[in-house]
């Protein structure tokens, strides 16, 4: 008798998401496809996987248990992708170490973490090796070839990358036979947030997450990797891998472009244009300094140029779609969402706008991936708000490939009771669901009992064609309790004094959102992953 209550399974194959497929489909469909590095260094995808595999084996060798930590202190070349591949697919766990950190973050990160192996590039080898003996729990640090001569230190924990992998057994069977569906969960990546206002705090990426972010970089009318593309990720691969873009790459069978250490502009430029690259990623100040010199290169393959880590003046998407005319395309995300949430441009209900109307969408964060969600919520009740375009709230999210928590601390308070990540982030959210950052919660500036945004103040400063990078802060103020104050780069061989600037903003931006003061600077403080810091500039106005 057949119940008609009955609750039906699915009939499908319990197969697990790993990134031992996104391994083994690189070997088998695209062993051909080229990953070239800085130094001119060509290799295949048979290459990079025949390289996990000894991977595979000088881990166990070397006696690295299942599940644990294996720190990577490196640039973007073709050994960090070895790690990226063969670390995961053996249940052992990706640190990538930010190389920009200071000793005492750094000492903390690798100790909190339990790494038990950490791989540097020799030419990094001076920014690590002070602190080995203060890490014990670090049992081996095995040297990266890089083409530099740094001297190598004579101690019986050191090891050679290559000599490791010549003398190592190879993995033979399959890495992905290996995982059973309750496997998808295990902590595949685990990467630190930069700690900007506190402890920086480990993220803990599954398998699981880590494919479908893959395949949200795959969905056509977003990013849309696909197996034409020769994709360049500028972004490092110590930050929250790569913007998941060397993932991605291997997944659709995409040729991959690795940059090396070495953020000059006129070397990203010459590899962009020398290997017809077609998708690229990076930080606003990486695009920014390429803007000089944009028409000395031939561009004419790129099709996808993607920014994040913080927001795209609209002045320098503008500057890349004249120049080559492909604009820079928005994207918000954190290391909490793996890294990438929302994808911007224009879409089919922008066709009929004007120019001016389409600029202004092509500066908004945009929409979410698929399988991701996000509102934005009054601050102080948490009621969401609506998605008119106007009302600013807290932007929240979730979603298959969002941290529920971190790892080894609790914060109750990054989380809501229903389980939605806090940002931190204030947003409008419109009927079309396009995201637009208005700022920062920390960021805002207070003047008077009024709200000025230091992103839109931004934004504004820098549509100026002398600017090359500015940063607002609130500076305090007896009166009104903070004023704005800007701080500026221009461009080489340019001038702009502040009157300048001031009647530049006047019919952009209230009276009272002008700055009290422009300063101008040779350059602008950097975090570890190459966006503006603000908490300096802070702390140089509280000493001041």
């Amino acid at each position: 008798m057949r119940d008609e209550n009955e609750v039906l399974d699915g009939l499908m194959q319990p197969r697990p998401l790993t990134i031992a497929h996104i391994l083994e489909r690189a070997e088998r469909l695209y062993a051909h496809k080229e990953v070239v590095t800085a130094d001119a260094e060509r290799r295949t995808y048979a290459d990079v996987t025949g390289g996990a595999r000894r991977l595979a084996g000088a881990l166990d060798a070397l006696g690295v248990p299942i599940g644990a930590r294996v720190a990577t202190f490196a640039s973007n070349n073709r050994r960090h992708l070895e790690l990226y591949l063969g670390v995961p697919a053996t249940k052992r766990v990706l640190h990538s170490l930010n190389i920009r950190l200071s000793p005492e973050h750094l000492e903390y990160i690798v100790g909190h973490a339990g790494d038990d192996v950490v791989f540097v590039d020799r030419g990094l080898l001076p920014r690590i090796w002070p602190s080995a003996a203060r890490l014990p729990g670090v049992r081996h640090w095995v040297v990266l070839p890089d083409g530099t001569d740094t001297e190598i230190p004579a101690d019986p924990r050191v090891r050679d990358y290559d000599e490791l992998l010549d003398g190592a057994e190879p993995h033979t069977g399959s890495f992905e036979d290996a995982f059973t569906l309750a496997d998808e969960n295990l902590a595949s990546g685990l990467c630190y947030t930069s700690g900007t206002t506190g402890r920086p705090k480990g993220v803990l990426y599954s398998h699981r997450s880590t494919v479908l972010h893959c395949l949200g970089t795959l969905a056509a009318g977003l990013i849309g990797l696909r197996e034409s593309d020769v994709v360049m990720p500028i972004v490092p691969m110590f930050h929250a891998n790569a913007w998941g873009l060397p993932y991605g790459a291997m997944m659709a069978g995409a040729a991959l472009v690795l940059p090396g250490a070495s953020a000059e502009p006129d070397h990203l430029l010459r590899l962009m244009a020398a290997e017809r690259v077609t998708v690229a990623g990076a930080v606003p100040t990486v695009w920014t300094s390429m803007a000089p010199t944009l028409r000395d290169h031939d561009l004419s393959a790129t099709r996808f140029l993607l920014g994040g880590g913080s927001a795209v003046p609209a002045a320098l998407s503008e500057t890349f779609r004249a120049a080559t005319g492909v604009p820079i395309t928005h994207s918000w995300g954190m290391t909490e969402v793996s890294p990438v949430g929302v994808i911007g441009g224009t879409r089919t209900q922008h066709r009929d706008a004007t120019p001016a109307e389409q600029v202004a969408v092509r500066a908004a964060q945009g929409q979410p991936l698929p399988l991701v969600n996000v509102r934005i919520v009054d601050v102080e009740t948490g009621r969401e708000l609506p998605r008119d375009g106007t009302a600013i709230g807290e932007l929240q999210v979730s979603g298959p490939w969002v941290a529920g928590g971190y790892f080894r601390v609790d914060t109750p308070e990054s989380f809501t009771a229903d389980g939605w990540l806090r940002t931190g982030d204030l947003a409008t959210i419109d009927a079309h669901g396009y995201l637009r950052l208005v700022d920062r919660m920390k960021d805002l500036i207070k003047s008077g009992g009024e709200w000025i945004s230091s992103v839109e103040l931004e934004a504004a400063i820098a549509a100026h064609p002398a600017v090359a990078e500015v940063a607002v802060i609130g500076r305090p103020d007896p009166r009104w309790m903070e004023r704005p104050v800007a701080y500026v780069v221009l461009h080489p061989g340019t001038t702009a004094t502040a009157d300048e600037l001031t009647r530049h903003l006047g019919p952009m931006v209230a009276k009272w959102w002008l700055p009290d003061e422009f300063v101008f600077m040779a350059t602008l403080p950097k975090t570890g992953t190459g966006k503006l810091s603000k908490t300096e500039l802070r702390e140089a106005v509280r000493i001041a």
